[in-house]
């Protein structure tokens, strides 16, 4: 059955292939998003919204601070995909107060209106909110002898030793990250991820309150077609493919060799059309990602055999803020529901890759490691 949704942050990156999703099931799609500089250059100023976005969409321009643009965005809405947000770990511990701001007190609106306005809130029958995996802080570990473990920081002596793993407290062996479920407990370790804790838990708990059947999905690292290239905070994986596309090496912190969980956009979106579809995903939250381990090397060294290049990645092996070292998820609960991710990296590189060539992509990592050198957030 079609039902009226709204998408904040619709004009994104991944909210745009949401809506282009939505719009093909036949839904009536709104988009609320307020064309963020950093992402969208100045689409804002011009008043034009990127080329990408679907004309299908009927589109808001406005910010979710804003209460009353927000409300009459609602008006009429059966089903809310919650995507806006800031986004950045390391650009959240320097712009602190902005990223609280938009994305816990954005979201504090939203639940707001929900909670206040009957007429909103008796029509909108599903909340499903974009969460993170960054809200574990680290992955979960384990040591063959002694069991699991969820260290929350390497210990400053530790990275000026370059020791970037950790180690089992009993017996001192180096503990081997394990698949990273969703009862882990949260250790957000940087200003993004306490915001993206934020959005989660208020929006599970403002659901259960008013009985409005609310879904949080705890994204892995994304990549894919429509990420902002001339944004320095976007995905590892965009960022190295602008930098190989402008002739520079790939910059990469710690030794390489630390893991993550790379998802094609595309298996995002499949998981979002699922928490619509499926009543049993109600109240719960979901680790979306491939359950596969992959390291940063490993993805800068695919990217550069597929682009052709001669360069080869720069290792700084020195640490960042608000870093992790291993994270990488366990999808059991979510596949219960249907979900299988179907893009491998090796094959979703192609359509990254596709997406960096069409674009001017000005790279402006360098501005942004100095940034962070400069605060003492960086080495």
């Amino acid at each position: 059955m079609a039902e009226s949704i709204l998408v904040t942050g619709g004009a994104g990156f991944i909210g745009s292939h949401l809506v282009d999703a939505l719009l093909a099931q036949g839904h009536r799609v709104r988009v609320f998003d307020n064309l963020e500089p950093q992402v969208h250059g100045a689409c804002r100023e011009s008043g034009t919204w990127p080329d990408y976005c679907n004309p299908g969409a009927d589109y808001v321009l406005g910010d979710v601070r804003d209460r009353e643009a927000l409300r009459k965005a609602l008006e009429g809405i059966d089903v809310v995909f919650h995507e806006g947000a800031m986004v950045g770990v390391a650009q959240s511990m320097y712009q602190i107060e902005r990223y609280i701001d938009v994305n816990t007190r954005g979201t504090a609106v939203l639940l707001d209106i929900l909670a206040n306005d009957a007429a909103v809130r008796d029509r909108v029958r599903k909340l499903v909110v974009a969460s993170s995996m960054s809200i574990y802080g680290e992955g979960t570990y384990a040591c063959p002898e002694h069991g699991q473990f969820y260290p929350v920081l390497r210990s400053e002596a530790s990275l000026a030793a370059r020791d970037w793993e950790f180690h089992c407290p009993t017996c001192g062996a180096v503990l081997q990250p394990v698949p990273t479920a969703e009862d882990k407990p949260l250790q957000a370790t940087s200003i993004y991820a306490i915001a993206k804790k934020d959005q989660e838990e208020m929006s599970l708990a403002v659901g259960r309150a008013y009985g409005i059947p609310t879904v949080a999905l705890r994204y892995f690292n994304t990549y894919g077609p429509r990420q902002a290239l001339s944004n320095p905070y976007t995905g590892a994986a965009a960022i190295f493919s602008g930098r190989l596309l402008n002739g520079r090496a790939p910059v990469i912190f710690e030794d390489g060799r630390q893991i993550r969980d790379l998802t094609h956009v595309s298996d995002i979106v499949q998981a979002n059309l699922l928490a619509l579809a499926h009543d049993g995903m109600d109240y719960g939250a979901f680790n979306v990602g491939t359950g596969r381990a992959l390291s940063i090397l490993d993805m800068a060294e695919a990217l550069i055999e597929h682009l052709g290049s001669a360069l080869t990645p720069e290792i700084t092996t020195t640490a960042r803020a608000g870093d992790i070292r291993h994270c990488y998820g366990d999808i059991s609960r979510i596949r219960a529901f249907g979900y299988a991710p179907r893009v491998r990296f090796e094959d979703g590189i192609a359509d990254l890759v596709a997406w960096v060539r069409s674009q001017t992509a000005v790279d402006r990592f360098d501005g942004a490691k100095d940034e962070l050198v400069k605060r003492g957030l960086a080495g």
